[in-house]
């Protein structure tokens, strides 16, 4: 993929996240996480170097409480952000762009991947019937009554662990249009593969 910002965009954005309050490094990953959908997380090689040079040129401040440093905008700081007002909303409108292009590209990987995966099932389906077809009929359908026993019991737990998931993300405030976009493609393309393997 494009790298997300280009030059000097990020340190516009840095400032722009900081203009609520102060701010912890971790939170700023966190932030520009969220405001991308969870498409894009940056590291904090990344970012602490950038808050670095802008404490530097005096637009944010650094105060450091026990184990972490909580950064804070300037005079400066605002007044570059005031006169960058027309750049911060052009960025905007690209991040908003490049949010769709990496929704659509995730879309497409897990697509790509749940399709291998119908391949899969589709082929170890036709060799189970292979074998079935030379077991004795009492013994299938007993084999059958077990495998679909075995399947009731995975779909229960896959249930109750995305339900879980859910939950937590949804009380952290991080389920995105993103992640139920994922779980549609996943789901209807699972559903699929697996009504391949029952015919």
């Amino acid at each position: 993929m494009a790298p997300v910002f280009a030059h000097g965009q990020l340190r516009l954005y840095l400032l722009s996240l900081l203009e609520s309050g102060p701010k912890h490094g971790y939170e700023l990953i966190t932030a520009l996480s969220d405001r991308f959908g969870g498409t894009y997380r940056p590291s904090a090689g990344t970012i602490y170097p950038r808050l670095a040079r802008l404490e530097e040129e005096g637009l944010v401040t650094r105060y450091d409480e026990e184990r972490k440093s909580t950064y804070a905008l300037t005079e400066a700081g605002y007044a570059e952000l005031q006169a960058r007002r027309g750049d911060l909303a052009d960025l905007e409108q690209g991040i908003a762009e490049t949010v769709r292009e990496r929704a659509s590209q995730v879309r497409e990987d897990v697509r790509g991947t749940m399709h291998g995966l119908r391949a899969d099932l589709a082929a170890a389906a036709q060799q189970a019937r292979d074998q079935a077809g030379q077991a004795p009929h009492a013994d299938q359908h007993a084999s059958s009554h077990v495998h679909r026993v075995e399947a009731e019991q995975l779909l229960s737990r896959f249930r109750d662990e995305v339900r879980a998931e859910l939950r937590r993300a949804d009380a952290a405030g991080q389920v995105e249009r993103l992640t139920v976009d994922t779980l549609r493609t996943v789901l209807d393309t699972a559903l699929a593969a697996v009504r391949s393997t029952l015919r």
